[in-house]
């Protein structure tokens, strides 16, 4: 091995606002490595391998990859754009020496941008600015150089950090050029920007000579292999066969022996015969790897700074399903079933917590937002798992003897006509404005503060209201002193009074109080949701029941009724309706709303109950 090795290596983390092209980018990088042959169909969203990534377009998960350019390795980090995601940010940042900030031509850096940015500066990584979509009609380009000239002075933590070089790229067309090579006839692939890299991106600086010492800031499973340990060599190289260390933290070593390395390239491990300092590897044969742990020399065991992770925002109950149609759709998860499963995603998903409650049958789950919640939900039920979930609401603590709720900043971009409805509702949300800005182009950008539980729900109205013509988002700011109260507005539930199947002529009752989210021939149960009505208070609603038949001819006879199509949710949406006295019962085949206590008799009794119980205390 050459001495200077790392000198040859350059890592980096690609971050950006979602939908702004980072994982775009990385494809036309890939692209220009010929890592594919000339006829070989490689698609879109390359390192975007997961189902729900594809389906969603967004990126969930954190992944690497390599490229060689010039004789010098790139490891590339693709980082998720969302801030319910920004866990999967902060776990891989401690991997990169630079950073490529990815900001769209068009709409400039938004409130993630922000935040990912102020990541990376803190980390101390070098960045270079990449101005996507440059070959859009629409594209401000000088308006934006200025809009991320703000922003650095905003984040950075020293005077270098403020200085940076600007590449202006295509993704979709896979060229990119710089001040110096701008022109139609330098547009014509990626190698300005691999060479801005190579130019301003450091080399990682390592001590080759030293103790092995590893920080794991991934964890990956293979049937044949097991458990695979993802992360940068701080110092020193290992092989196969060598023994290591895992440094939990509780600080306790764990002895291992390692079965083999792997080195990444291109789109694949690639094993080799030895890793050395500088080099994102993976290693496989440790027993009990967690993210954050240190795997070191044994003789020299020396533990690595543990990765830090913002605490969760929201949070809402797991529970076995307990409806009347358990199993019916798909495995039944007894309890332990789903603690195992949680457990399971709490090896890799480090912006997650999981706690017991008073219930056996129940474990209250933190996240960092309802999207990072209901990818979760969304690959449980995938697997073919059941179960039922609470309302989101956000995460408290007390601080000094104070109870504190999590505050985020909240951007809009709209146009200006939605400006009104959209302050309105956010001020019963307890929104503070303090921004608003506004274009000749009709555009609004407002920017808010507002306690997290206000933001629960608020975006399925957005959509709404501003009838999908514009963009939300938010980014947490600090924990505050709890004031005021959110009442949460929705209509009251249309439920089901009996158990059957759901026949036309009781959903067209249905829909003269109001939505249904149910088709005939649905199998419904008592209790279950099956829309909702055009005014508060729950109606308990026979949808089983047939019309009843005579043999007097109608003078209407001819005229017919017509179904409205079934309003069916969204995993998101349908977190968003549930109530305090609801659960949103969760399968492989149906998402059904539904009420904690199913008999409508037993409701009546306890809402009764409750109320004497009021009246009692005053």
């Amino acid at each position: 091995m050459p001495v200077n090795f790392h000198n040859f290596i350059r890592n980096i983390a690609i971050i950006a606002h979602v939908d702004h092209g980072k994982t775009s980018l990385v494809d036309a990088m890939l692209k220009f490595s010929r890592i594919f042959r000339d006829n070989q169909s490689v698609g879109e969203l390359i390192l975007d391998s997961d189902p729900l990534e594809k389906e969603r377009g967004i990126t969930i998960l954190a992944k690497n990859t390599g490229i060689i350019y010039k004789e010098t390795k790139i490891n590339i980090i693709d980082t998720p754009g969302h801030v319910d995601f920004s866990g999967e940010v902060e776990r891989v940042m401690n991997m990169a020496d630079g950073c490529l900030l990815v900001v769209d031509a068009v709409e400039g850096p938004m409130p993630q941008t922000r935040y990912v940015l102020k990541t990376a500066m803190n980390q101390g990584l070098k960045p270079v600015v990449v101005i996507n979509k440059v070959d859009r009609t629409m594209a401000r380009i000088s308006e934006v150089e200025a809009e991320i000239q703000d922003l650095f002075l905003d984040t950075a933590t020293d005077a270098e950090q403020l200085e940076y070089p600007v590449v202006y790229v295509s993704a979709k067309e896979g060229y990119a050029y710089t001040n110096g090579s701008s022109g139609s006839s330098k547009k014509v692939d990626m190698v300005p920007l691999f060479d801005a890299i190579l130019e301003h991106v450091p080399s990682p600086s390592m001590n080759n000579a030293g103790p092995f010492q590893m920080l794991v800031a991934a964890l990956d499973h293979d049937p044949h292999l097991g458990q695979i340990a993802i992360g940068r060599v701080f110092r020193g190289s290992v092989k196969k066969g060598d023994d290591l260390v895992c440094i939990s933290d509780d600080d306790t070593p764990a002895l291992g022996r390692v079965n083999s390395v792997f080195s990444f390239e291109n789109l694949a491990r690639k094993e080799v015969v030895e890793v050395y300092a500088g080099d994102i590897v993976a290693i496989t044969g440790m027993p009990l790897v967690s993210i954050g742990d240190t795997l070191s020399d044994p003789e020299k065991p020396d533990a690595l700074p543990r990765i830090s992770i913002e605490e969760p925002t929201v949070q809402m109950t797991f529970g076995v399903n307990t409806s009347p149609f358990a199993g019916k759709d798909g495995r039944y998860a007894t309890s332990r079933m789903l603690f195992e499963r949680l457990q399971k995603e709490l090896q890799t998903n480090v912006a997650l917590t999981v706690q017991s409650t008073d219930s056996a049958d129940e474990f209250l789950v933190s996240g960092r937002g309802e999207l990072h919640l209901a990818i979760l939900i969304e690959n449980i039920r995938r697997e073919g798992l059941e179960l039922q979930v609470s309302r989101p609401e956000a995460v408290t603590r007390i601080i000094d003897g104070v109870k504190k709720e999590p505050y985020e900043r909240l951007t809009i971009n709209t146009r200006d006509e939605f400006v009104g409805i959209l302050t309105e509702e956010l001020s019963s949300r307890l929104a503070r404005m303090t921004k608003l800005d506004q274009d000749n182009s009709r555009v609004a950008i407002l920017e808010f503060e507002i306690p997290t539980r206000g933001l629960i729900g608020f975006r399925s109205f957005f959509l709404k209201a501003a009838r999908g013509d514009g963009l939300i988002n938010s980014e947490i700011l600090d924990m505050r002193p709890i004031k005021g109260e959110v009442k949460f507005k929705r209509m009251g539930a249309i439920t089901s009074s009996e158990s059957g199947i759901a026949v036309t002529y009781g959903l067209l009752n249905a829909q003269e109080k109001g939505i249904t989210f149910i088709d005939p021939g649905t199998q419904v149960y008592e209790g279950m949701v099956i829309g909702l009505q055009n005014r508060e208070g729950d109606l308990n609603l026979n949808t089983v029941k047939e019309r009843k038949q005579t043999n007097m001819r109608s003078a209407t006879a001819e005229i017919t009724q017509r179904l409205s199509p079934a309003s069916k949710p969204t995993l998101e949406e349908a977190l968003e309706l549930i109530l305090e006295d609801e659960f949103l019962e969760i399968t492989p085949k149906s998402l059904r709303l539904r009420k904690r206590i199913l008999s409508a008799d037993l409701r009546h009794r306890n809402t009764r109950a409750r109320l004497k119980s009021k009246q009692k205390s005053k």
